[in-house]
């Protein structure tokens, strides 16, 4: 896969089940260098287990260290969920709320109670969304 479309992270097989590979990411230090590391939050952490879908060809082992793989795209989009998105919805309230002659504290608490709503909803897909969002994973 070409470089630029893809995000990498190197991990250790920790667990192999027929319907899936639980993959942990090694430790920070290997993100320092990773050009995608703005938009991917696996800086934030020394560990992290990442659940794929045993689709593989391949016969991967417990300890074996692979390369785990996504688009780039589906990073970004992780962050426009995650982030911008509740930003926009949070802005716009606290900019608009104030016209329709509500005091601030009013405007404040609505605006936060829309994007705990927002975080909600996306709680409430979460299995939908996580069909999204795949992983690949492969020999180093």
């Amino acid at each position: 896969m070409n470089k630029n479309t893809v995000i990498e992270h190197v991990g250790v097989v920790t667990s192999v089940t027929p319907a899936d590979i639980y993959v942990e990411i090694l430790n920070k230090s290997m993100c320092a260098a990773c050009h995608a590391k703005s938009v991917c939050s696996m800086g934030d952490s020394a560990a992290k287990i990442i659940q794929i879908k045993n689709t593989a060809t391949q016969e991967f082992r417990v300890g074996e260290q692979v390369l785990v793989v996504m688009k780039k795209t589906m990073g970004l989009r992780a962050v426009w969920l995650s982030y911008v998105t509740p930003l926009i919805i949070l802005l716009i309230l606290l900019l608009s709320l104030p016209y329709l002659n509500l005091n601030e504290l009013s405007v404040g608490l609505l605006s936060v109670l829309a994007v705990a709503v927002y975080y909600l909803i996306i709680y409430l897909f979460r299995d939908k969304i996580a069909k999204e969002f795949t992983f690949t994973i492969a020999k180093q």
